[in-house]
């Protein structure tokens, strides 16, 4: 079977021709090891993983490279730290571009490693679970949108025809909670996995990390190194408070997303799609699949995100504001089929605010869970399948 198409193979392959060493990054299970072994098929792969394979990088790391100087694949190349330093000395004798590819899972320890040894002889490119767009590309997308929003997009359950409850039940069992907990030196499993689950309650939430550590019987810096992590490891996502000329008004807390609702649905026990339809949390579930979706086309396409929420102290409130330069674009969204008039005041009162800024170009968009495209009163409205046939 084919592989997912991936936007991010551009940016691979073009960085692959200009640095001497390239690093995919993102959580487990999101493609990096088949994009890179499709995209780079000549090269030898090696995986870090087998424990005799990693005990030589770390015991010889001189003799390992030695074997692969005409260039290799290195996966999971978290595992051997070590090898970073020995790399730096490689490229250094011979800087030829795409010489190493590498990947890993755990970014903060990636980022760590490579800030000490390979700075300005690496790019960094970080892998998510597919966008829409690149499932419908393979043939995939459920009609449904709650069955996309419930499913989650990681590609194995796409590539194999998986069940994905019992798929995420085991990535979570297996991935989530191994390794996440290795990073922490979690020892406590039962107060992990609640805290998990009450993370995923508050998608799309302001984070606060005091309730959240209270609610899970952790203590408050507890909480805050929990999330870090799980941010680090591309499993959440927080978006700052966007404020512009409104500093002193803005609320300044981050709002807290999972990158894949499928994770998220999974741990706050829906079992199946119909269930999203009268569940409490539709309409955070699926404002966090937008904000995804939109930081993964950004993040493919190696742009800076650049995204964040608004709130001020009047209560005014847009879920999601890109800014790009002197281009703000403020984003509301509404898991509705319909779209009803009231959908367009904050986005309006956004404008009227930052009129005052005549340095600033302000756009609106609406995306909604029904059909269609067009413009609003001003206001660009997007059905959900049209997600990606705009410029985020």
């Amino acid at each position: 079977m084919p592989m997912i198409p991936r936007n991010l193979a551009a940016a691979l392959l073009r960085f692959a021709r200009q640095m001497p060493v390239v690093a995919v990054t993102g959580p487990r299970q999101s493609g990096k090891t088949t994009l890179c072994r499709e995209t780079f098929r000549d090269m030898p792969y090696v995986s870090l993983e087998p424990l005799d394979v990693r005990s030589f990088a770390i015991e010889d790391p001189r003799g390992f490279l030695r074997q692969h100087r005409g260039g290799a694949i290195f996966d999971e190349i978290q595992r051997a730290p070590q090898l970073f330093s020995y790399l730096q000395e490689e490229v250094d004798r011979d800087p030829a571009p795409g010489r190493f590819i590498l990947t890993g899972s755990q970014h903060f320890g990636l980022t760590e490693a490579i800030s000490q040894s390979l700075a300005g002889r690496i790019a960094m490119l970080h892998l998510l679970p597919p966008s829409l767009d690149e499932l419908a590309c393979f043939g995939t997308l459920p009609e449904d949108l709650w069955t996309v929003i419930w499913t989650g997009s990681y590609p194995r359950i796409f590539d194999k025809g998986l069940e994905p409850s019992q798929w995420l039940a085991d990535y979570t069992a297996t991935y989530v909670q191994r390794d996440v907990r290795l990073v922490l030196n979690v020892g406590n499993l039962d107060a992990f996995t609640a805290f998990l689950r009450l993370a995923a309650g508050r998608t799309a939430c302001e984070v606060n990390h005091s309730a959240l550590g209270a609610d899970a019987g952790i203590s408050y810096n507890t909480a805050r190194a929990w999330l870090s992590v799980l941010e680090s490891s591309f499993l959440c996502l927080r978006l700052p408070a966007w404020h512009g000329s409104l500093r002193k008004q803005a609320v300044k807390a981050p709002k807290l997303h999972w990158v894949d609702t499928g994770l998220a649905c999974h741990l706050l026990g829906i079992t199946e799609a119909d269930q999203l339809r009268h569940h409490p949390l539709r309409g955070a579930l699926f404002e966090t699949w937008v904000v995804s979706e939109v930081y993964k086309s950004r993040l493919h396409r190696r742009m800076e995100p650049r995204m964040f929420h608004f709130r001020d102290a009047k209560g005014l409130e847009v879920d999601l504001v890109v800014e790009e330069g002197r281009n703000v674009r403020g984003v509301e969204v509404k898991s509705g089929a319909t779209v009803a008039s009231d959908f367009f005041g904050a986005l309006k009162r956004l404008g009227t605010v930052l009129q005052k800024r005549e340095a600033l170009h302000y756009s609106a968009r609406l995306v909604f869970g029904g059909a269609g495209r067009w413009k609003q009163e001003e206001v660009e409205m997007i059905g959900w399948r049209h997600l990606h046939d705009v410029d985020w």
